[in-house]
C-alpha cells in the first residue's frame, strides 16, 4: 500500500506532534506491506533519524513545498498532490493540513482545536489551521483526532457527522536515558513548551509554596521556549527560591528520559490538550503525575494521576506535597501509572492506522 505523510513537523524541534509523526513514520517503514512516502512542506530536510532505513521509505522536500503551497490549494485547490509526490493510496497530513488530490484518500490529523477557542491574532497560526482543517472536511477527509474529547468538540466546530471522524490514540514510548543533565538532589519535573496553555506559571507559584517545607527540592523544567516565556522568566526571577529552579531548553530523547526516571514527581498543570503526552510519558518512566483535570488529560490519565484544580497553585501545591510526603501514594501512583500506560503502544496504534487507510482508499 502507498502511504503519504507530511513530515513537516520533523522540520522543526521535536515536540507531541513530532513525536507522533516520527513514531507513526517508524512503524510504517517497517510494515512490509508498505510504500512510505514523507513529504516535507520546507526547504530543510526533515529529521527522519528515528525512522529506519528500510529501502521502501523516500522523502520529497524542496523549495516547491513551501508555505506558499497552503495558499495555492486553500484558493485554488492546486497543485494537486500527484503532480508533486506522484501516485498514492492515501496522504496522511499529520499537522493540520492536507493538500488537494485527484484520487488520493486523505486523512487530517486534527491533534485539538485550541485555535478555535481564542481569536486569530492570539495564535499565529490559528487562521492557517482554521482554514486547512475547514478546506479538508469540505474535500471529504477523514479527521482523526488522538482523543475522543478533541473528537466530540471536531464534531461541534465543524458540524460533521461521527462516522467522518476517527479515534486512534498513539502509543508511547521512553527510549534508552543518557547522562542526568543535572544529577543531585531530588526534583519536580515540568515538560513541554512555555505555551500559555501549559500553565507554568501556575507550577512555578506552587513551588513556591512548597520550596521552605522540601529544602533540598529543585524545580527543572525542559522545552522549548513559548509564547508565554516572557511571564515565566519573570516569575522564576521573582521567585525567592530562583537558584533552585533550572531551565534547559528543549532536550532530545535519552536526556528526557534520564529526567523522566530519576523525578520525584512530574507536573503538567496544563489547562488544555488534545492528548497530553507527557503524564503518560511519566507513567511509563515509573514516576508519579500531578495534573489537573483539563481537557482530554482525564480521559488519557485515568486514576493513575493526582489531580488538581485547573489554574490554582495552592491546589497544585497541596497534591505535589501529598506525593512527596507519602511513599504509599506515590507507590501507588506509579502502579497505577505502570498499568495506565500499557494502554498506549504504537504497535497496536500503527494496526489501527492501517485500518483507517483502507477504509478511507475503499470509500
Amino acid at each position: 500500500m502507498k502511504i503519504a505523510l507530511d513530515a513537516s513537523p520533523l522540520l522543526l524541534p521535536q515536540t507531541g506532534i513530532g513525536t507522533f509523526t516520527a513514531e507513526l513514520a517508524s512503524e510504517l517503514a517497517c510494515n512490509p506491506h508498505v510504500e512510505l512516502s514523507m513529504v516535507a512542506l520546507g526547504r530543510s530536510t526533515p529529521n527522519t533519524s528515528q525512522v529506519p532505513d528500510t529501502g521502501s521509505c523516500r522523502i520529497i522536500h524542496g523549495w516547491l513545498l513551501s508555505r506558499r503551497l497552503r495558499w495555492l490549494w486553500h484558493h485554488f485547490s492546486v497543485p494537486r498532490y500527484e503532480w508533486v509526490g506522484g501516485s498514492t493510496a492515501v496522504f496522511h497530513g499529520t499537522n493540520y493540513i492536507v493538500p488537494p488530490t485527484s484520487k488520493t484518500a486523505t486523512i487530517i490529523s486534527v491533534h485539538d482545536v485550541g485555535f478555535e477557542h481564542q481569536p486569530p491574532q492570539c495564535i499565529p497560526e490559528a487562521m492557517h489551521h482554521k482554514q486547512s482543517v475547514r478546506f479538508a472536511i469540505r474535500k471529504g477527509a477523514t479527521v482523526h483526532t488522538d482523543s475522543q474529547f478533541v473528537a466530540d468538540e471536531v464534531a461541534h466546530y465543524y458540524a460533521i457527522p461521527t462516522e467522518q471522524i476517527v479515534t486512534i490514540a498513539p502509543g508511547i514510548r521512553l527510549y534508552p536515558a543518557g547522562p542526568h543533565p543535572v544529577p543531585g538532589s531530588p526534583y519536580i519535573l515540568t515538560l513541554g513548551s512555555s505555551d500559555k496553555r501549559k500553565d507554568l506559571i501556575t507550577a512555578i507559584a506552587a513551588f513556591n509554596r512548597i520550596a521552605t517545607e522540601f529544602s533540598d527540592l529543585r524545580f527543572i523544567h525542559a522545552g522549548p521556549s513559548g509564547d508565554d516565556d516572557p511571564r515565566l522568566q519573570t516569575a522564576i526571577t521573582q521567585s525567592p527560591f530562583q537558584q533552585r529552579i533550572s531551565q534547559l531548553g528543549y532536550v532530545n530523547q535519552a536526556t528526557k528520559s534520564a529526567l523522566l526516571q530519576d523525578a520525584a514527581v512530574v507536573v503538567y498543570p496544563s489547562r488544555y490538550e488534545g492528548f497530553g503526552l507527557v503524564p503518560l510519558e511519566a507513567m511509563l518512566a515509573g514516576t508519579p503525575v500531578v495534573t489537573t483535570r483539563s481537557s482530554s488529560i482525564p480521559e488519557v490519565a485515568g486514576d493513575a494521576a493526582l489531580y488538581a484544580e485547573i489554574g490554582d497553585p495552592d491546589s497544585l501545591a497541596e497534591r505535589i506535597t501529598q506525593v512527596l510526603s507519602c511513599s504509599d501514594l506515590a507507590s501507588t501512583l506509579k502502579a497505577r501509572g505502570t498499568e495506565q500506560a500499557k494502554n498506549y503502544n504504537w504497535a497496536t496504534a500503527s494496526h489501527k492506522f492501517l485500518k483507517l487507510y483502507r477504509d478511507a482508499t475503499n470509500n
